[in-house]
Parts: C-alpha cells; sequence; structure tokens
C-alpha cells in the first residue's frame, strides 16, 4: 500500500470503528477538549449498519457521557425492562429459575431493551454537532507506522481493485489518515486489532481470546404475543450439556421482538451447525408460541467476545489503544458489553486528550492500561471472570450452578473460591476430528417459524461487489483440503451463518460431511459474508484470515 501515492489528512485523533466505543470516544475528546481535530472511519455504508447486539443496555456509560439525554427527544432507549426470566430448556419442557436466587449484577431493571444501531446513529448525531468528523463507507484497512514503530495512522482500503489485484478503471486509492493517537475501535477480532496484537504481543501473559457466534433475527409478532419490556434468557436444549450457549429474547416497542442465540465457539463437534441450531431452538415449546402469525423483517449474526478479564489484552500500544469489543470487554452472563464499551472509548479519550495537552504524540497511553482495571469496567469483569472457564470444563450443568456460586461470593464477600480460572485452549484447538462425533441431523425449515441461511441472508440486506479481491484469505488451500476437510469434515460449511463456504466434488454437489472425495474443491461465496468473524476465530488451523472488503460493502442491519 505504501507503493501507491496517497492524499493524506491530518488529525489530532484518528478512532477506527463508528460502534459506542469509538463514538463515546470521540464525543469524549470533544467535551475534554473542543479544539481537538478528531475523525471516525466506519467500513458500513452508514453509521449502525455493521452494528449487531441483542441489545439490553445498561445506562451507566450513556448517563455518564450525555448525562441529560433522557430529556432529548427522539432519543432510541424507548423501552425500559420491566420483566426479567431465566429459563433452563429441556427437549419439550422448561424450568423457569427464581429470580431471587441470581446474583443481583444480572438483574435488568432499569436497563433499556433497544437497536444498537439506532443507538449508534444517535451517537454519531451527538459527536458530529461537536465537531467531529465521520466518514461512513471507509474501511480502515492497514496501519501506519513511523521509524520507531509507533503508529500514527491509518490507510483506507483501495476501491476498483479487480479480483485479480490489478487496477480497474475505477480505481481509487485509499487515503492516509494521520493522528497523534489512532484508537481502534473495530468489534470482536477487529483486522487492525490482531495486528496491533501480535506486532506488539500485547496478549503476553493473557489467557486466550475467546469467543461466540451471535445470531440475531428481528420479528414483527401478533400484539396479542408481545410484552414490551420483557427479557428472556435461556440455556440448556437444543444444546448438548457439555456445548457453552444460550438465547434471549427481547420484547422491543412496535410489537417487535429480537430473538437471538449464542453457541460458544469453543465446541468440539465439527458437525454442528450454529444457524441450524438458533432454528430449532425457536420450535420448543416454550418459544414458539411467540411467533405464532408473527413475520421475521430481519437477520444478522456477529462473533462476540467472551473471554473477559484475564483475555483482555494489553491496551495501549505505541501511537494508540484498543478500546471495546477490540479489546474483549463483554460481561458474558449479563450479554452486555456496550456499556463498558462507552466507559473504555471515555476512558481512552480522557487519557489521549491529556497526551495531547502535555504536547506529547505517538508514544504509548500507558495510564490508560494501567488504569481500567480499577475502573467500572474492571470491577464489572473482575465479578464473572469464572463463569465462562467453570462453563468451559462442568458442562451446562455444573458449570452454571458453579458460576452462579461464583458471582454470589464476589458480589457478598469480593472475592472467589476459585481465584481467578484460565480459559486453557483458543476456541480454534477445541474441535475434535469428525471421527469421533456423529453427524447431526437437522430438520428441514418450514420457511415459517425457520428459515435457510441463504434467505436469512438476502434479509441483512449484504452486499459485495463480486469483482473485487476475495476477502476471506485462506493461507494454505493444500492445508484446508489436508486437514479442515479430510480431519474435520468441513466444518466451515457449518459454522458460517452465511453460507459463504462451500465443500463440494467435481459436479458442484455438497460434500462436506463425507470428507473423502479426492476432487474435494474449497468454494468461497465471499458476497454472503456478513462480517461475523466466525471463520476468523473457528478454523481449526487458523488458515482463513478475514480483512475488510471494500468500504460501504456488507450488510446493512436496520434497527439491529
Amino acid at each position: 500500500m505504501s507503493e501507491i501515492e496517497r492524499e493524506s489528512m491530518e488529525f489530532d485523533v484518528v478512532i477506527v470503528g463508528a460502534g459506542p466505543a469509538g463514538l463515546a470516544a470521540a464525543i469524549r475528546l470533544k467535551q475534554v477538549n473542543p479544539e481537538l481535530s478528531v475523525v471516525v472511519l466506519e467500513k458500513g455504508a452508514e453509521v449502525g449498519a455493521h452494528i449487531l447486539s441483542g441489545a439490553v443496555v445498561d445506562p451507566i456509560g450513556i448517563d455518564r457521557l450525555l448525562p441529560g439525554w433522557r430529556d432529548e427527544e427522539g432519543h432510541p432507549f424507548k423501552t425500559p425492562v420491566t420483566d426479567d426470566q431465566f429459563l433452563a430448556l429441556g427437549k419439550s419442557a422448561s424450568v423457569r429459575l427464581p429470580n431471587f436466587a441470581m446474583p443481583p449484577l444480572m438483574n435488568n431493571h432499569g436497563n433499556y431493551i433497544v437497536s444498537l444501531g439506532n443507538v449508534c446513529r444517535w451517537l454519531a448525531g451527538h459527536a458530529e454537532a461537536l465537531g467531529v468528523e465521520i466518514y461512513p463507507g471507509f474501511a480502515a484497512a492497514d496501519l501506519i507506522y513511523n521509524d520507531a514503530g509507533a503508529v500514527t495512522g491509518v490507510v483506507t482500503g483501495d476501491m476498483g481493485v479487480e479480483r485479480d489485484g490489478t487496477h480497474g478503471p475505477a480505481f481509487a486509492p485509499g487515503m492516509a489518515l494521520l493522528g497523534k493517537y489512532v484508537l481502534i475501535g473495530e468489534g470482536a477480532r477487529g483486522s487492525l486489532a490482531k495486528q496491533l496484537i501480535a506486532k506488539y504481543r500485547l496478549d503476553d501473559g493473557r489467557e486466550p481470546g475467546k469467543y461466540g457466534i451471535g445470531l440475531k433475527e428481528l420479528w414483527q409478532v401478533k400484539p396479542e404475543n408481545h410484552k414490551p419490556g420483557l427479557v428472556q434468557h435461556t440455556f440448556g436444549w437444543p444444546l448438548d450439556l457439555k456445548t457453552g450457549g444460550g438465547s434471549f429474547l427481547y420484547h422491543l416497542e412496535d410489537n417487535q421482538v429480537a430473538v437471538g442465540f449464542v453457541v460458544h465457539l469453543n465446541y468440539k463437534n465439527p458437525y454442528l451447525n450454529p444457524f441450524e441450531e438458533f432454528q430449532r431452538f425457536k420450535t420448543h415449546p416454550a418459544i414458539r408460541g411467540t411467533f405464532e402469525g408473527g413475520k421475521r423483517i430481519s437477520y444478522g449474526a456477529r462473533a462476540i467476545t467472551e473471554g473477559g478479564w484475564q483475555s483482555v489484552p494489553k491496551l495501549s500500544f505505541p501511537g494508540g489503544a484498543l478500546i471495546g469489543c477490540s479489546a474483549g470487554m463483554v460481561n458474558v452472563p449479563r450479554i452486555k458489553g456496550s456499556h463498558n464499551a462507552v466507559l473504555s472509548g471515555m476512558l481512552a479519550a480522557e487519557h489521549a486528550a491529556a497526551a495531547i495537552a502535555a504536547g506529547r504524540a505517538n508514544d504509548e497511553l500507558e495510564a490508560y492500561e494501567n488504569a481500567w482495571r480499577d475502573t467500572d469496567i474492571g470491577k464489572d469483569l473482575k465479578k464473572v471472570r469464572n463463569v465462562k472457564p467453570l462453563w468451559s470444563r462442568f458442562g451446562t450443568v455444573a458449570g452454571v450452578a458453579l458460576g452462579g456460586f461464583d458471582m454470589w461470593t464476589n458480589t457478598l464477600f469480593g472475592f472467589s473460591l476459585f481465584g481467578t480460572m484460565k480459559h486453557r485452549k483458543p476456541d480454534h484447538a477445541t474441535l475434535e476430528p469428525a471421527e469421533k462425533h456423529k453427524r447431526i441431523d437437522y430438520p428441514k425449515p418450514d420457511g415459517v417459524l425457520t428459515f435457510d441461511r441463504l434467505s436469512s441472508v438476502f434479509l441483512s440486506n449484504t452486499n459485495h461487489e463480486e469483482n473485487q479481491p476475495v476477502h476471506l484469505q485462506v493461507k494454505d488451500m493444500e492445508l484446508q483440503k489436508r486437514s479442515e476437510y479430510q480431519v474435520f469434515a468441513g466444518p466451515s460449511s457449518r459454522y458460517c451463518p452465511a453460507a459463504v463456504y462451500e465443500w463440494v466434488d467435481a459436479d458442484g454437489n455438497s460434500i462436506a460431511s463425507d470428507p473423502g472425495h479426492a476432487d474435494a474443491r474449497f468454494v468461497i461465496n465471499a458476497q454472503n459474508c456478513v462480517h461475523c468473524k466466525t471463520c476468523d476465530i473457528k478454523d481449526p488451523n487458523q488458515n482463513i484470515n478475514w480483512v475488510p472488503p471494500q468500504g460501504g460493502e456488507g450488510p446493512v442491519y436496520p434497527n439491529m
């Protein structure tokens, strides 16, 4: 990229990602010093286009960022939580867990059911009113370093590059955006964050990053099935007791219900299909009634950071910092991260503004790294640090019970009998060879309650220019066939929630479940990609590298 002549622009702070963390950082920078020049890059076609979350939001971050927001007209926090329900599901029955048994931090009263995409659109309006420049449709594709090895800016992706890498007739080189500090808020498993963690060894001494895949649908339901403010979480069926995950149903305004399913990506069975598990979940007797007579109006999927306290990498690096889900600040049992994203963006902004005021630039914001564990972010994550490893180690029944006990002891006494547990393996290393497992026969979709992946991708409004380099880079195609296909029976054809990957024979027939074909061919339908990053995480050989396509491409999520 450096060989191409590029236009450049200089700012005090460059922020990558117009999510809750990036926009909170931008707003806070201008609140601290209105004279600072701040730019936010967003790879989606518009702010909010790539934002996908449940979401029930703890307003602690918004309260601190915009204290008077409740008096604003048109704010997106329209539906306060009025009822919390926790269900354990068997195949045909369910048991509701008593609310009094749940640790206080699991209480959602005082929180709001929202579209996080709409929250980001609203935050973007506040940022622009303060003078922040926001550039949607520009993907940050690479980093710029100075001679000392510090980050000094980012390069946006080139447009109009042909599939073979040549410059097409519409070629336009990306721009160089230079800053005294660069804040990375790309969300879970961001491509630049991954580079920075590797280059500066930010994960030294930390546990491996852990992830889940979250799938979500938005439904318009019949008025008699709608209960505004109801928050319902489940665990158990259809997953077996050794596989972590669960669901959510959130009743928003206007007869809308957000339904989602999360599968922890440390699962072992290569035949497991998270999308199909989600579809099966909706058929449970305790669930399906909500959707009878309703209409599915949107679909999406996104990886979720689940490592928590012990997996958060070092947040500062020469020239900038990681914020939000790029830093891995999701509270797993609460299924919440946006509050910590906002708080981390604010904290990083305050340290960057102080450094600039002191005449500094492109050095390390060590005070930010040293501070976060003693803030509300650290307090939030520390209390739940053992929930994920306990679940992974002891399975759903014992693991959830022990996790609840551990949250109670942390809340009441400020310590854990388990100390701080390790996560052990990264998620890609947990997959076992296909020969150790049986295939899972999933029922065919009925098109009413359950659906296939391609019709679902259609609802995500995903679009990519086909004649561009494939942004899902397979490093070694022979390794992909020798291992991913022949040993693991092609799990990429199942873990991808958008039917991007296929293993086919010479006639184009799917053969992923039968890893004995000598003429097997790996097909990548990159135009289907919803940017969830699951392949980058779960490929057993770490042989797939997700990089941004041309800016503005991918899903366009309305109200998600």
